[in-house]
C-alpha cells in the first residue's frame, strides 16, 4: 500500500476511533433527538445558515465515514427544517457523504482486490459498465440494502464517480423524502421502527421493482420503434432461418431441430463452411502428412539406420481432399435432412426482420420466420499493399487448390494459421519466409512461447522475419520481390508464391444487413450483446461474423445460446458464457491454452504465481523422442484455484481438455493432484504441475516439526 494511502487509512481510522471513544454515537439517538428538537430548532431560527452548514457537514462526515446514525440525522432534518428544506439539505449531504465513502474504498481497496480477484472482478466491470446504474438504482430504492454498504461495494468496482453521484441523489431521494417526513412528526414517534411499517416496506420493495420493469418497458419501446417501418407477417413458415451452414449455422440448425422447431437452414456455398472445406479439416489432414515427413527425417533418433521416402505434393493434397470427403458426411444436406432441418443451397438476403428471399436454381422465393441468425462466417483478410493484385496471391481459403509445392513460398503472417501452413510447406520442401510485423511470432502467447516455436521453426530452415512491415510488391526482372522496412532499413524478399494469413474479416454484406440497418461493431462484425441478438431482438449473430473467437468450437457454443434465446427468449434468456475458452495452434511443438496467461495477467493488474513443469522430465515424452516443452499454470497467490494453463509440446491441445474441465467446474490443483493418471502417458504432465504447486506451498514450519517428531520416534 502506498504511503498516500496509508495515510488516509490512518486520518480514517482516527476519526472513526474518536467517535466511538468520546462516545459521539450517544447524540444520535431518537431519545435524545426528540429531548434537544426545541433547543436546535431555536439555533436554527437564530443562525439559520450556520445551522445548515453545521448540519450539512456532521451529515457528510457521517455518511462518508460509514458511521451509524444517518437514520436519526434523517429525522432530524425534518424535525428542524420541515418537510421542503429538510429533504433538499439531506438530499445533497446524502450523495456527497456517499460518494466520500464510493471514493475512499476505490482509493484504498480497488488496487488491492483487483489484484487478489482481477479475473471475477473483470466479470463485474463488465456486468456494471453495460447496467451499473440499473443496478445501483434499484440498491437505492430499497431500504433493506445497508447505504454504506452498496457505497464501499460500488467504489471497488469501474462505476463513473459522477454516474454513483447522481444515481445515488435520485435514487435515495423517495426513501429521504420518507424519513423527512416522518421526522416532520418526531413528537409523536416512540421509536425507528415505527417508520418502516409492513406496508411502506412493500412500497419500497415495489419501488426496487419498477427500474427492472421500466428497463424491460424501455426495451420494448426500442424494439417497437426499430420495428416500426417493416410489417410484420401474421403467420409465419419457420420458427427460424439460419443463414450460413458452418459450424454455428449447423449447430444452431441441429438444436432448432432436436426441439421440434421449424428450421430452415441457407447456405450458397459448401455445407460445413471454412472449417470442413478450407480451414481445420484440410489444415490438420496437411500438417499430419507433414509431421510423417518429419517424423521419417528423424529416423535415427528412434534407433532406424535408414528411411527413404518418396512422395509427390499433389498426391498430399489429392489425399486432404480425400479426407474433407471422408468428414463432409457429417455436415451433409442429407444429414441434416434426416434431423429435421430444411436445407435449401442458394443465395439468402435479408428483406425484413421477418422475411429472408432465398435464391435457388433460377427460381426466387420469400420465407417467414420469427427468428434469423446469421452464421454467414469471414474470409482472409487481403491488405492494400501496392502492387499486390498484380503479383498473385495465395490464402487460407485457396492455398488448398495448389497441386504443385511452391519453391519460395512467402507467408505474411505469424499467427495461428501463418504458422501452421508455413511449417507444414517448409516440412514438404518449399523454402518458406515467414514475415511478421510484431517482434515475435504468436503474440496473443507469453514470450516464452514465442521463443520456443521461432526457435524450432529457424532449426527447421523457416527464414523467421519479425518486426519486418510490407511496404510494396514489384516484379524485378521477372521475380517477385517484397520490398519490406525492418529497423529504418528497406529488405527485398524474393519468392514464388506468396500466403496471406494476416487476419479474417467478417461477411456483413451482400445479404441484406445494410438496408436493414443492422449495426456493425467497430471491428467489422454484426455488433451483438450478451445474448447473441442484434439491435433487431429476432435477428441473432454467432460464429466468425459476430467474433470476438474465430474458433469453429466457439461458434458452436454461441449457436447453443442463439438458437435458445431465439427460440424460448421470451420467457428466459441465457448470457453467452465466454469464461472458460480453450484454443490451440496444431504446429511442432503445439500450443494450447485457456484463461489467463502472463501478458493478459500483468495487463489487467490481476496478482499471479506460475508452476511450470518441463515435459523434458516426462517418461512417457522420452520414450517417444518427444521430451520438449512445459505445462505452465496460473493461480492466485495462494491458492490453487486455476487462473490459466498454457501447454507446449505434443498433443498439447488434448492435454488442455483436463484444465478445461477443472476451470469450468472449479476444480484446483489439489483435487488434480489427487486424481490418478495412467502411467506412462502424457497426461501426467498434469498431475505433475500441480505437484510443483503443493511443494512450492508446503507448510515448511509444519514439516520441521515432523521432522522433529520423526526424530523423537528414532530415539
Amino acid at each position: 500500500m502506498t504511503p498516500s494511502r496509508i495515510a488516509l487509512l490512518i486520518f480514517i481510522a482516527a476519526l472513526i476511533t474518536a467517535f466511538f471513544s468520546f462516545d459521539l454515537q450517544s447524540y444520535l439517538t431518537l431519545e435524545t433527538l426528540k429531548t434537544q428538537q426545541a433547543a436546535i430548532a431555536g439555533y436554527r431560527n437564530d443562525h439559520p445558515g450556520m445551522a445548515i452548514a453545521v448540519y450539512g457537514l456532521v451529515y457528510v462526515a457521517v455518511t462518508g465515514l460509514s458511521l451509524p446514525g444517518a437514520a436519526i440525522l434523517t429525522l432530524a432534518g425534518g424535525a428542524v427544517f420541515g418537510l421542503l428544506w429538510g429533504t433538499v439539505i439531506v438530499s445533497f449531504a446524502s450523495s456527497i457523504g456517499a460518494t466520500l465513502a464510493f471514493l475512499a474504498a476505490r482509493f484504498l481497496f480497488r488496487d488491492a482486490v483487483k489484484s487478489k480477484f482481477g479475473d471475477r472482478l473483470q466479470a463485474i466491470d463488465a456486468g456494471i459498465a453495460k447496467e451499473g446504474g440499473l443496478y445501483l438504482f434499484t440498491l437505492r430504492l430499497v431500504p433493506v440494502f445497508p447505504f454504506f454498504v452498496i457505497n464501499l461495494a460500488m467504489g471497488l468496482t469501474n462505476l463513473k464517480t459522477s454516474t454513483f453521484y447522481w444515481i445515488s441523489q435520485v435514487g435515495m431521494l423517495a426513501g429521504t423524502l420518507v424519513y423527512v417526513n416522518a421526522g416532520t412528526q418526531l413528537g409523536q414517534m416512540e421509536s425507528l421502527a415505527g417508520i418502516l411499517s409492513p406496508g411502506l416496506l412493500g412500497s419500497f420493495v415495489l419501488l426496487g421493482v419498477f427500474p427492472l420493469i421500466a428497463n424491460k418497458i424501455v426495451a420494448a419501446v426500442k424494439a417497437n420503434k426499430i420495428y416500426a417501418k417493416w410489417t410484420k407477417p401474421a403467420h409465419f413458415d419457420n420458427n427460424i432461418v439460419v443463414i450460413g451452414a458452418g459450424s454455428g449455422g449447423l449447430v444452431t440448425s441441429y438444436i432448432a431441430a432436436a426441439v421440434k422447431a421449424k428450421v430452415t437452414l441457407i447456405e450458397k456455398h459448401k455445407m460445413g463452411g471454412d472449417c470442413l472445406n478450407t480451414g481445420c479439416v484440410p489444415s490438420k489432414a496437411l500438417i499430419r502428412s507433414a509431421k510423417w515427413l518429419a517424423h521419417v527425417k528423424r529416423a535415427a533418433e528412434f534407433g532406424i539406420k535408414k528411411a527413404d521416402v518418396d512422395f509427390d505434393f499433389a498426391d498430399v493434397m489429392e489425399r486432404v481432399q480425400a479426407v474433407i470427403k471422408t468428414v463432409e458426411p457429417h455436415d451433409s444436406v442429407q444429414r441434416y435432412s434426416d434431423l429435421g432441418v430444411a436445407v435449401i443451397e442458394g443465395e439468402a438476403k435479408i428483406l425484413s426482420p421477418w422475411e429472408v428471399r432465398v435464391s435457388t436454381g433460377g427460381k426466387i422465393h420469400t420465407l417467414t420466420t420469427r427468428a434469423i441468425v446469421i452464421a454467414a462466417g469471414a474470409r482472409p483478410l487481403v491488405p492494400p499493399i501496392p502492387g499486390i493484385e498484380a503479383i498473385g496471391y495465395l490464402t487460407s481459403d485457396s492455398i488448398w487448390a495448389l497441386r504443385e509445392l511452391p519453391k519460395r513460398l512467402l507467408v505474411l503472417g505469424g499467427g495461428p494459421i501463418g504458422s501452421e501452413l508455413a511449417q507444414s510447406f517448409a516440412r514438404f520442401g518449399s523454402a518458406v519466409t515467414q514475415m511478421e510485423k510484431a517482434p515475435r511470432l504468436l503474440v496473443r502467447e507469453d514470450s516464452d512461447v514465442s521463443d520456443i516455436v521461432m526457435a524450432k521453426f529457424r532449426q527447421e530452415g523457416i527464414n523467421v522475419l519479425v518486426g519486418h512491415t510490407a511496404q510494396e510488391f514489384i516484379i524485378d526482372n521477372g521475380e517477385k520481390i517484397l520490398l519490406a522496412e525492418h529497423q529504418g532499413e528497406v529488405v527485398r524478399i524474393a519468392f514464388d508464391q506468396v500466403l496471406l494469413a494476416i487476419g479474417r474479416v467478417a461477411n456483413t454484406q451482400g445479404y441484406g444487413l445494410e438496408e436493414l440497418g443492422v449495426e456493425v461493431s467497430a471491428k467489422g462484425t454484426v455488433a451483438v450483446n450478451d445474448f447473441q441478438e442484434t439491435n433487431y431482438p429476432n435477428i441473432f449473430a454467432v460464429g466468425d461474423v459476430a467474433g470476438p473467437y474465430q474458433f469453429t468450437h466457439t461458434a458452436a457454443h454461441q449457436a447453443w445460446y442463439a438458437a435458445v434465446n431465439a427460440l424460448f427468449g421470451s420467457f428466459k434468456k441465457f448470457r453467452t458464457d465466454y469464461s472458460v475458452i480453450p484454443w490451440s495452434t496444431f504446429i511442432d511443438p503445439e500450443v494450447a491454452r485457456v484463461g489467463l496467461n502472463e501478458q493478459e495477467a500483468t495487463e489487467q493488474g490481476i496478482a499471479y504465481e506460475i508452476s511450470t513443469y518441463h515435459i523434458d522430465d516426462l517418461d512417457r515424452a522420452i520414450a517417444d523422442g518427444e521430451a520438449h516443452g512445459f505445462v505452465k499454470v496460473l493461480t492466485p497467490p495462494g491458492k490453487d484455484r486455476i487462473l490459466g494453463v498454457t501447454i507446449v509440446g505434443e498433443h498439447a491441445g488434448d492435454l488442455l481438455a483436463e484444465f478445461v474441465l477443472a476451470m469450468k467446474y472449479k476444480i484446483g490443483l489439489n483435487k488434480l493432484l489427487g486424481t490418478i493418471h495412467i502411467y506412462p502417458t502424457m497426461a501426467e504432465a498434469n498431475k505433475y504441475v500441480a505437484g510443483v504447486w503443493k511443494r512450492n506451498h508446503a507448510p515448511q514450519g509444519l514439516l520441521l516439526w515432523v521432522a522433529r517428531f520423526h526424530d523423537w520416534r528414532r530415539g
